[in-house]
């Protein structure tokens, strides 16, 4: 037995949310071997609190499967690092990653998704903030329970208003419920820039940010002005949504914003009095959309009335009922998301010093 050895078994490993083995996706940061004692070190590039006991016991196992004689030492983590953004922005300040959750229509349940999401990712182990850019019609403040406006010490900044776990910034917080915003295009766009740039997050590895629904002018104008890591498209299995899925898609190829994976909700529907499961949307959509454009289905989420119902009362699914099949769910798509950001393209800027060149 030796390095090498460890090395074909741990390559041998596939990894299910990376979709490539650990050798591959660049997570073994070192193997030593000294006679029958084996020592792995392992970052992973995302969070995973809900699987590190698994993934500790499954690892352990391939390699005394192969070495039953092994004593093995495992160090197992990971790491968040910030990836790159398109070529003509920079990374917001305080933010390792933003990722844009988007949806080609109304109604298919994005922000809800969104809101689960960012739940997820900080259930996971990371720190998570979520954008409400649908000034339109902003519902994060009332998902998430917010009231009031966020406090400004400076007169300039706003520090994000906290709930669950999360930070959160929303129009929805400096207006008036029942305000609505006559603006263009332009203004949208502007509002959103101030938000982002404008808040106080703090260290954040991963900053939701919660797309107004379409793929017009200001959907496009603000993918090409945020510095987004990576996509998300939200769907569900009619026909319809899956037509306006698509140019969601296309949205994001022109920007340069990679699509981390499609979403597919309300997939079916399980009766709680019989226990009928039925598709009423149909059925396959979200895979059929995923393998015609070749990006990864990360999860089919059911239609139920108790996420509708914890999300009108401000306490989300997976912050009010974590160990449901839901939220399971929910962190399962995490988990598949931000391995998929992951296997992306890493921003090493932030590691390399500044020069400044000062004439005297």
């Amino acid at each position: 037995m030796n390095k090498e050895n460890i090395e074909a078994l741990l390559k041998d490993y596939d990894c299910p949310y990376m979709g490539t083995d650990l050798v591959t996706g660049n997570t073994v940061k070192d193997i030593s071997v000294d006679g029958d004692n084996v020592a792995v070190k392992v970052v992973l590039g995302w969070p995973a609190e809900g699987i590190m006991k698994a993934f500790h016991e499954g690892l352990d196992k391939k390699i005394k499967d192969a070495y039953p004689k092994a004593k093995i030492k495992l160090d197992l983590s990971y790491e968040i690092i910030p990836h790159t953004v398109q070529k003509s922005l920079e990374r917001i300040k305080g933010i390792k990653n933003i990722i844009a959750i988007a949806s080609g229509k109304g109604g298919v349940g994005k922000s809800t998704t969104a809101v689960n999401l960012a739940l997820a990712l900080k259930e996971e182990g990371a720190t998570t903030a979520i954008l409400d850019a649908d000034i339109y019609g902003p519902s994060i403040p009332k998902m998430l329970g917010l009231s009031g406006q966020p406090d400004s010490p400076d007169g300039k900044t706003l520090e994000p208003k906290k709930a669950h776990g999360l930070q959160a910034m929303s129009i929805g917080l400096l207006v008036e419920e029942d305000t609505p915003m006559i603006w263009r295009g332009p203004m949208v766009t502007q509002a959103l820039e101030q938000l982002l740039a404008d808040t106080n997050w703090q260290e954040v590895d991963f900053l939701i940010v919660d797309l107004p629904p379409g793929t017009g002018d200001v959907q496009l104008t603000l993918c090409q002005k945020i510095p987004v890591s990576g996509a998300v498209i939200v769907t569900t299995p009619q026909d319809i949504s899956l037509i306006d899925a698509r140019k969601g898609l296309k949205m994001f190829e022109k920007v340069e914003v990679p699509v981390l994976g499609i979403i597919e909700n309300m997939s079916t529907y399980v009766c709680p009095k019989c226990g009928n499961e039925e598709s009423i949307f149909g059925e396959g959509g979200g895979e059929q959309l995923a393998t015609e454009n070749d990006v990864r289905l990360l999860g089919e989420l059911p239609l139920e009335k108790s996420v509708r119902e914890e999300m009108d009362k401000g306490s989300p699914t997976v912050s009010s009922n974590p160990t449901s099949t839901t939220s399971m769910i929910y962190r399962e798509i995490a988990r598949k998301m931000a391995a998929a950001l992951s296997m992306r393209k890493k921003d090493y800027s932030s590691a390399f010093p500044k020069i400044v060149i000062q004439n005297d």
